[in-house]
């Protein structure tokens, strides 16, 4: 069967579900999108991943027009049409259809699309042997520029950095700030392990993220404890374990970075047991798919 696509209340076929070349979205990256997941039926913390939809298009002055119960309805419509109960999530606001011109007033309408597909584990046996990562040369959109907490369209930044990490050979790019300040993978949030604590960037100058939150509350219940603290490469190359966290990634561990092993180079044991700890917590909680 092919997918089905939410687009503007309807439901069509993957190949019919396009904009005009003239949608803001398109022609500038001007609109604001989520990673959600769901899991055995369950849609995992759908309302947080709506709320930071919601603030992104907030921050950027684009008015969705469905409100929040309405935009949970039109997720879980689209799950059921195309028969998921283990999927990937992707809701789409652009701007909507304008002019070549920049400004956002021209376009009176936005365009609203929502996307559900099968998804597997993002980086296979990684998981169980741990990513390559490479520390890159781009840097991470300024917050008083382009706040990485809005979740955007135009991901243009991320790209760059995964394609520097592609070229060097590495599963995932590391991105910092302007001012040498550990941000974030190119998809994900990046967390350090140093005897037996977690430390991980301030959220300034890298995505709020869902699983992120996930993680250190899983982190905290085990009495692990974890600090939010400015970080910088030293951080990276002499901590016992790194992972990185994301809803298309979960919790990922990471072994190597820019050719040196973390720890023993191997997954660690406070990263498999988050690991361990989230996928029982995907199996309870969640926004049944009724």
């Amino acid at each position: 069967m092919d997918l089905l696509i939410y687009f503007n209340g309807k439901f069509v076929p993957k190949n019919e579900a396009r904009t005009s070349v003239y949608d803001h979205g398109f022609l500038y990256g001007d609109g604001v999108f989520e990673g959600i997941r769901a899991y055995n039926g369950r849609i995992f913390r759908l309302d947080e991943h709506l709320d930071r939809m919601y603030d992104s298009a907030k921050a950027i002055d684009l008015k969705i027009t469905l409100s929040k119960d309405e935009m949970k309805k039109a997720i879980i419509d689209t799950l059921k049409k195309n028969k998921l109960t283990d999927a990937y999530i992707r809701p789409i606001v652009s701007r909507g259809d304008g002019d070549l011109g920049l400004d956002p007033r021209k376009c009176p309408k936005p365009n609203i699309f929502i996307i559900t597909q099968e998804w597997g584990a993002m980086y296979g046996d990684l998981y169980e042997k741990g990513l390559t990562g490479i520390t890159v040369g781009v840097r991470r959109n300024a917050p008083d520029a382009m706040p990485p907490n809005i979740k955007s369209l135009n991901y243009l930044n991320n790209i760059l950095a995964k394609i520097e990490a592609n070229i060097k050979g590495g599963d995932e790019a590391i991105m910092f700030d302007v001012h040498g300040n550990l941000s974030e993978g190119s998809g994900d949030n990046i967390f350090a392990v140093k005897n037996n604590k977690i430390i991980t960037p301030p959220t300034l100058n890298n995505l709020r993220g869902i699983t992120r939150a996930a993680a250190i509350e899983l982190a905290l219940k085990e009495d692990i404890p974890v600090a939010e603290i400015n970080m910088g490469f030293f951080d990276l190359y002499t901590a016992d374990e790194v992972f990185v966290t994301g809803t298309a990634a979960e919790i990922a561990p990471v072994t190597k970075i820019d050719g040196r092993a973390i720890g023993d180079g191997k997954p660690g044991k406070i990263t498999k047991k988050l690991m361990a700890a989230f996928l029982e917590l995907t199996k309870r909680e969640g926004t049944p798919i009724v």
